[in-house]
């Protein structure tokens, strides 16, 4: 049985662990409503961009949407999973939903490209499943994640300049609520043009037309690299809140584990502690009895002598 000593050393190391938890457990949530406000401020943004693309739409009624259903002949992938560990399945459960279903569109390996956000998911892929593929860390604040979404542009633009056959998803996971997130898939590339169709036919939210003197197909194309640039940012934001909802949750188990484990050794302490004390008092009990028996004789062979 362990000591009283070694005991209270590890009461005190599981305060310490405990106290680390309970840090990380509150650097979580605080990341997880940073993220979430960003998602909000986005949203406002792609409201905008959605405007802009109406607008062009809008005023061009006799035009046909540039935008081509492409025939499915390469696809390329962006996996969102994280550098970190300590956020329970999550990069196991991305990367398996994005195998799924690269599986199921079932394209050659040597036509398939792959980015991956995060050394965690991007160990988990095997390089013969798929034709190239490159990974990006996970930005460590929300002020990092426009430069590395700028940086997935230009790669995604790298593929294929023309985009000829290219269809392009993103694999991430969006907070569910709380602490639990689910897997989620957006078509990228081509943009969707029945989606684009309801822009143009959708009626104008205001009293004042818009107008714009600019070349159309130019306004057009800037207006579309921006709804790429909304696409990626979110897809980050929400992995990013998903991937501090799984901490959250694992800190959380961990925590309970962690007090139930203090417990049980403050059970321990008390009960060594109070054995020890219970035999240091017999063992004075038995030291005094021996004394005083040893004195009691004495006395009898001096009365005798």
């Amino acid at each position: 049985m362990a000591t009283i000593e070694a005991l209270k050393r590890r009461i005190d190391s599981t305060r310490e662990l405990k106290s680390v938890v309970s840090t990380m457990k509150s650097l979580a949530a605080v990341n997880i409503r940073q993220y979430e406000g960003a998602a909000e401020s986005l949203a406002a943004y792609a409201r905008t961009v959605e405007m802009g693309l109406q607008a062009v739409l809008m005023n061009r009624p006799g035009a046909r949407v540039l935008v081509r259903k492409a025939p499915l002949e390469r696809v390329g992938a962006v996996v969102f999973g994280s550098d970190q560990g300590m956020c329970g399945p999550l990069n196991e459960g991305i990367v398996r939903h994005a195998r799924e279903t690269l599986s199921a569109l079932d394209v050659p390996a040597d036509a398939r490209r792959l980015l991956v956000v995060g050394e965690r998911a991007n160990g988990l892929f095997e390089p013969e499943e798929y034709g190239g593929k490159a990974s990006f860390s996970v930005p460590g604040s929300l002020s990092g994640v426009g430069p590395a979404v700028h940086d997935l542009l230009l790669r995604i633009e790298d593929w294929s300049g023309d985009r000829r056959g290219l269809h392009v998803y993103l694999f991430y996971n969006q907070q569910s609520g709380g602490a639990s997130y689910e897997p989620r898939t957006v078509h990228l590339l081509p943009v969707d043009a029945d989606w684009l169709e309801r822009l143009r036919q959708r009626p104008w939210d205001s009293r004042s037309l818009p107008m714009y003197t600019m070349d159309p197909d130019a306004i057009f194309s800037s207006l579309i690299r921006e709804y790429f640039f909304a696409s990626l940012f979110r897809a980050m934001v929400d992995s990013l809140a998903a991937e501090n909802a799984s901490r959250l949750a694992a800190m959380q188990g961990a925590e309970r584990n962690i007090s139930d484990q203090l417990d049980a050794l403050r059970t321990q302490y008390h009960q060594k502690r109070q054995m020890t004390i219970t035999e240091e008092l017999l063992d004075i009990v038995s030291g005094f009895e021996a004394l005083s028996s040893g004195g009691e004789a004495s006395e009898t062979e001096a009365n005798m002598g």
